[in-house]
């Protein structure tokens, strides 16, 4: 029997050799977008066994999707751009869903307006409501809403992130356990069947966690462009979803999986 050494070197090897072939499955899955076990072991000359707890591993890690007989790409979420450069993007879809979710929200609430460009448009929608109550981290939403007669604006206290225009941190995060609003109106990065909601920023990430605990009812803004990815930071389930509100292009396969989720999906 060899020595212990000599076992240990063994197997250091061949799980080295198998983390650097998951890398290179990986990497070949994203270039195909889609493959199937028997593709992938005429490729990589490797059993299906071997593949399959192969897809499992990548799968486990968030990596890929698994499908019956194979696996696809997780789609990535690209770097988020400035809020201000944002606002030019998808504009038009962003205004018809800000249109929409506008028309959730009755006079007489108290809400919770999160920071981004969708939650923005929804600010501008609500100006002329009376005896309305807005809680926000938003710099934008305050823009929008100061000098509205009938919203009390109230912005939470924090360090100023000036890429998002919004509020953060520990100030932030402890004005937020003392508030409970009716509904919640929450912008997002990325919206995935299996990974659930995602952003980019893990202090805001942290932020967006405590936001979705404060309120009765979650309504998520999001266009088609959010819709079937996933970004860097883990916010929160689908479950946490009471309706979505999102545009004429997001992909029918998944507004129909959300909506067997008994997620209130709104087409705007």
């Amino acid at each position: 029997m060899p020595p212990s050494t000599e076992i240990d070197a063994i197997l250091a090897s061949v799980a080295e050799s198998a983390v650097e072939r998951q890398r290179l499955l990986l990497a070949w899955i994203e270039q195909q977008q889609r493959v199937s076990v028997p593709e992938i072991t005429a490729h990589f000359a490797i059993s299906p066994a071997t593949a399959r707890r192969d897809l499992e591993t990548l799968a486990a890690e968030g990596k890929i999707r698994r499908v019956h007989g194979g696996a696809i790409a997780v789609r990535r979420a690209p770097p988020e751009p400035p809020v201000l450069q944002r606002a030019l993007e998808q504009a038009d879809e962003k205004k018809r869903i800000a249109a929409v979710a506008a028309g959730l929200i009755a006079d007489g609430e108290t809400i919770f307006l999160s920071s981004g460009t969708t939650v923005m448009e929804v600010a501008h929608r609500l100006r002329e409501r009376h005896n309305l109550t807005v809680f926000t981290n938003s710099l934008l939403v305050v823009n929008e809403l100061a000098g509205a007669p009938g919203v009390e604006v109230i912005l939470l206290g924090g360090v100023v992130r000036a890429s998002e225009s919004s509020l953060v941190g520990a100030l932030t995060l402890r004005a937020l356990t003392e508030l409970r609003a009716l509904k919640v109106i929450f912008g997002i990065r990325a919206i995935d069947l299996e990974q659930g909601l995602t952003n980019n920023s893990l202090e805001e990430s942290l932020l967006d966690r405590e936001i979705l605990r404060i309120g009765s009812e979650i309504i998520i803004v999001a266009d088609h462009t959010k819709l079937g990815r996933v970004s860097t930071v883990f916010v929160a389930p689908l479950d946490v979803i009471d309706v979505l509100v999102t545009d004429t292009n997001a992909p029918a396969e998944i507004v129909q999986s959300l909506r067997e989720k008994g997620i209130d999906v709104r087409i705007a």
